[in-house]
């Protein structure tokens, strides 16, 4: 059995919208099959893995340098509200971020929601399948948990280089994508 030639960039979903076209940094990696719409900007070195949407139609979505996107998450915006997802965070599988603002270095886990005019704190860990609701708030390097989300313990010491080991991983991986000639940003929007 023939193994079928790589391809060397399939091309994403980028679309305008509302005379707004999304902005991709020097450096980031955007998969093949991710979508930007709309008033998206990504930050330089960060990523956008297989399937995300990030779909800013109302308002703007900002995405930090060095940040990962990971596969199938879905980051929206509410008419009026932004979605603004500083430096070095992680966005786990499948999350859902709505209108809502991530401080520096936080995680927000697999499956976890985060929704309307939420605020996770810098270095604060959302644990996979926690839902933060509309308006709360998430200190700083604190680890929340559960439906509705609740501050468990604040977090120090090994708990806290998580959120440093899972952002340096995909910033890693970012690149090796990237050397592959996969999601190359800069191909993506000449």
């Amino acid at each position: 059995m023939r193994n079928p030639r790589p391809r060397r960039n399939s091309v994403a979903c980028i679309l305008a919208f509302k005379g707004k076209t999304p902005a991709i940094g020097a450096g980031a990696f955007v998969a093949p099959n991710a979508s930007l719409i709309g008033d998206v900007e990504i930050g330089d070195g960060a990523s956008v893995w297989f399937g995300a949407v990030l779909r800013a139609d109302e308002a703007a979505i900002r995405i930090g340098p060095r940040t990962s996107i990971q596969d199938n998450a879905v980051i929206h915006v509410y008419a009026g509200h932004d979605t603004i997802i500083e430096s070095d965070v992680t966005v786990g599988h499948g999350a859902i971020l709505e209108a809502c603002h991530v401080g520096r270095g936080a995680l927000i886990g697999m499956n976890a929601v985060v929704l309307d005019r939420a605020e996770v704190g810098e270095g604060a860990v959302v644990a996979a399948g926690a839902v933060v609701l509309e308006d709360q708030v998430i200190p700083a390097n604190v680890l929340a948990a559960g439906v509705p989300a609740k501050v468990k313990k604040p977090l120090a010491g090994s708990s806290k280089q998580w959120t440093e080991i899972g952002a340096g991983a995909y910033v890693r991986l970012t690149s090796e994508y990237r050397a592959a000639g996969i999601g190359v940003a800069e191909d993506l929007i000449s």
